[in-house]
């Protein structure tokens, strides 16, 4: 199945975990991929190795997520390389923990800068280059069950991705009209190197796993087949919805 042969995608933060899984899906139905990290990585060359291995071709561009003119820089190279750009997934983030009385603003504004204001300015940047040249397309947003359920601890972290969520909603009806559909992806707790502290905890891997229906971590690939889903033209009439990728995780969280 080729659903994207033809179809150039920029993911960004894609150089490890759901990101890179993320692309070497799409790159596995036939797409041009841009690979992004807010850094060089000297391991960039077995990285666009793996994914093209998959199929199509893979572009690497550095770009900070957190950087609006960074982010224009990385549009430009992608449209200098592929001459298009279709689907964007916005999957850069990240996380610091910090009980309230310890955050510091810097802290705050780093976590904030990447996780929302970065996906919004993509998603700007991408609609402007839709329109330039009348193409239709698809935003997929890599949120979290923490759009709606809490984070003790994580305050920046839960707060930018209930951001995400809304920012989904508005953009969905606004650029409905001009064929662009908008939607999110959940994850609940996926096995990837951030949980390595987790999966070497027994304790604490049964306590969270009490908490899931299905009673186990997803994995990177299970994420991947959603994002193909509603990155993809099978997915036509979704926009503005949320699709968590969690076990049962929201379900049992909500219904306690």
């Amino acid at each position: 199945m080729e659903r994207f042969k033809g179809k150039t995608a920029i993911i960004t933060g894609s150089t490890s975990g759901i990101g890179k899984g993320i692309a070497y899906r799409l790159a596995s139905e036939g797409a041009n991929v841009v690979i992004n990290s807010y850094r060089e990585q000297d391991d960039i060359d077995e990285i666009l190795s793996d994914v093209t291995s998959a199929g199509g071709e893979a572009f690497f561009a550095r770009a900070d997520l957190g950087k609006v003119e960074e982010i224009h820089d990385l549009f430009e190279q992608a449209v200098q390389r592929f001459g298009q750009i279709d689907v964007l997934v916005n999957n850069a983030g990240i996380q610091i923990r910090s009980p309230l009385l310890d955050v510091t603003e810097s802290d705050f504004d780093r976590v904030i800068s990447v996780n929302m204001k970065g996906y919004y300015f993509a998603a700007q940047t991408y609609v402007r280059f839709a329109r330039k040249h009348g193409h239709k397309g698809a935003i997929v947003n890599i949120s979290s069950v923490h759009e709606i359920i809490p984070f003790p601890n994580f305050d920046s972290y839960a707060m930018s991705k209930g951001g995400v969520m809304m920012m989904m909603k508005n953009l969905a009806i606004e650029l409905a009209p001009i064929g662009i559909r908008v939607n999110n992806v959940a994850p609940g707790a996926i096995n990837t190197d951030i949980n390595d502290a987790l999966n070497e905890n027994p304790d604490l891997k049964e306590k969270l796993f009490t908490n899931i229906s299905m009673g186990r971590m997803g994995s990177v690939e299970e994420v991947a087949a959603v994002v193909a889903f509603l990155a993809s033209d099978e997915s036509s009439y979704v926009t503005g919805s949320t699709y968590t990728v969690d076990g049962g995780l929201t379900y049992h969280y909500t219904e306690q």
